[in-house]
């Protein structure tokens, strides 16, 4: 059981973080770019594989990419190279990231029509349907190669696509993916938070941690527990004390 302390606290915290300005500073504004919602999905697939490392690095990277990605499914102009377009990741990957995205759009209109097809039904069927699919294609550079690890940026982009009555996110697949099923992005500030307020012991982050932590969660935000995202991770970024 959950301190009522700390979960009046991650209710005021979840509060005063998920706003319309959280976009901001957030890859989440970019789907908003999109009135579209196949144009949105696209825009936010590719900003969540895009984010991690520093924001100041990454966001202007996301946007990069998206000025020249022909949003309905042709590819960027990037070269076909092994030169470095984001830390870890060449031209070459980012093109291979893009070539299943547009076989996927190519095949069945869109992401969400692709989650359809295949029956999905909560976030953990998504994870494992994207890993695989991307497995599948020799092509697990920007998407983790399984579900073992946490998926942090699948969770994030999960959360984007399924929470309806967000300023944040878009809720384009609330009628197929119950939110209740979603799982907490887990990055380093998020997993700190948790520790320092007793939720977890673990030090390093994995999928069974994540989904732990999304089950305590449940408690706090009773069918809803990615909300929590906005205050263990505004708390960690921002340094706020909630009050």
């Amino acid at each position: 059981m959950i301190d009522n302390a700390i979960k009046e606290r991650l209710n005021a915290l979840a509060q005063r973080f998920e706003t319309q300005e959280f976009l901001d500073n957030d890859p989440s504004q970019f789907m908003h770019r999109y009135q579209v919602p196949e144009q949105q999905e696209r825009a936010a697939f590719i900003a969540a594989a895009l984010s991690y490392g520093f924001r100041r690095q990454f966001l202007p990277k996301i946007d990069q990419l998206l000025s020249t990605d022909h949003i309905l499914g042709s590819n960027s102009n990037l070269p076909v190279d092994d030169h470095c377009f984001y830390r870890l990741h060449t031209n070459k990957m980012v093109i291979r990231f893009l070539d299943v995205l547009n076989d996927i759009q190519g095949r069945h209109g869109s992401l969400g029509a692709f989650m359809r097809h295949e029956g999905v039904g909560t976030a953990t069927d998504a994870i494992k349907l994207i890993t695989a699919t991307y497995a599948d294609a020799q092509a697990s550079d920007l998407i983790p190669k399984d579900c073992t690890s946490a998926c942090k940026r699948l969770c994030m982009f999960l959360r984007w696509m399924v929470r309806d009555g967000s300023p944040v996110d878009l809720g384009l697949w609330s009628d197929f993916i119950d939110r209740s099923t979603l799982i907490i992005p887990l990055d380093t500030h998020v997993l700190q938070q948790a520790r320092q307020l007793g939720l977890l012991t673990s030090t390093t982050g994995s999928m069974s941690v994540a989904k732990k932590l999304s089950q305590l969660m449940q408690e706090v935000f009773p069918g809803d527990p990615t909300k929590a995202d906005y205050a263990l991770f505004g708390l960690g970024v921002s340094g706020a004390d909630g009050n």
